[in-house]
């Protein structure tokens, strides 16, 4: 009766290690779940950014581009409606120059 007493003691205690060995392992495996898991957030992440620094930079360049034909077009218009002779351009020239120059 005394030895099936130790070997059920012997039995528990070797249990009791399997357990907490088994425990230690989901611990670990837990742990190296939340480091992939953040991995690929902050891959996605970086990801991301670049994407949208990626469309940011075309958005940027076809606004410049809108903008050099916007203002094409209005030098064009304004060159269309407005006529002026070659004369009334250089005293025009001469005002201005006067006027940037603070002269009398």
């Amino acid at each position: 009766m005394r030895d099936v007493i130790q070997k059920i003691i012997a039995t528990e205690g070797e249990a009791k290690l399997v357990v907490e060995a088994a425990k230690a392992e989901a611990d670990r495996i837990l742990s190296e779940a939340q480091k992939k898991g953040h991995d690929i957030v902050e891959l996605a992440r970086q990801e991301a950014t670049i994407e949208a620094g990626k469309i940011l930079d075309a958005a940027l360049e076809a606004a410049e581009h809108e903008k050099h034909l916007n203002l094409t077009n209005a030098a064009v218009e304004i060159e269309s409606r407005i006529k002026l002779d070659p004369a009334v351009k250089q005293r025009a020239v001469e005002g201005i120059v006067r006027c940037v120059c603070k002269q009398a």
